[in-house]
């Protein structure tokens, strides 16, 4: 199972277009409101979630989480508790967690970024602390994957599948979408 969670004010780009890849790719993907159901994104495209908050269970079946950038949208990701107990659970088992655009703040706010290569939204790389701050658009460092805004968001979903499944599949995904440069 792949939670992304909306929250209102996030990146429709950013967080639609990993949903559309991975579940492309084979993946159960679940995107979650954090607010209710119908979320309102950044530009005013409401989006229904698959599922609020509450009914999102934290188990063994949980490959992912990702987090959509956006604003306010990361500000309403980073004060719900929910959001905060998916981030310290995937955190402690080391299960993956993708964040784009300023959605990596919320990362270095918790300090789980420190030594960690990382990228955010310009702007946002002061808040990634002890990061090591990247000079690609899209980086894999440890069990986190961290892009830079919405112009990554399809490289962002790419490495994502990548991760979750192997380099082949994301290749052969990239070729069948036309994307230029994977």
């Amino acid at each position: 199972m792949i939670y992304v969670f909306l929250a209102d004010g996030f990146e429709e780009i950013e967080a639609l277009t990993p949903v559309d890849l991975l579940r492309r790719s084979g993946k159960t993907v679940q995107t979650v409101g954090v607010s209710g159901k119908i979320i309102m994104g950044s530009h005013k495209i409401p989006v229904q979630a698959d599922i609020e908050a509450s009914e999102i269970v934290l188990g063994k079946d949980l490959e992912m989480i990702v987090l959509p950038g956006g604003m306010p949208g990361t500000l309403n990701l980073e004060k719900s508790e929910i959001v905060q107990t998916a981030i310290d659970f995937c955190a402690e088992r080391k299960i993956w967690i993708g964040a784009i655009c300023a959605a990596p703040s919320i990362l270095g706010h918790k300090d789980l970024l420190k030594n960690q290569e990382a990228i955010a939204y310009p702007g946002f790389e002061t808040q990634l602390t002890g990061a090591v701050i990247s000079e690609h658009s899209v980086i894999r460092s440890d069990y986190f994957i961290t892009a830079q805004g919405a112009g990554a968001a399809v490289a962002f979903g790419l490495k994502l599948v990548e991760v979750l499944t192997n380099a082949e599949k994301a290749n052969a995904l990239s070729d069948a979408i036309c994307y230029p440069e994977h």
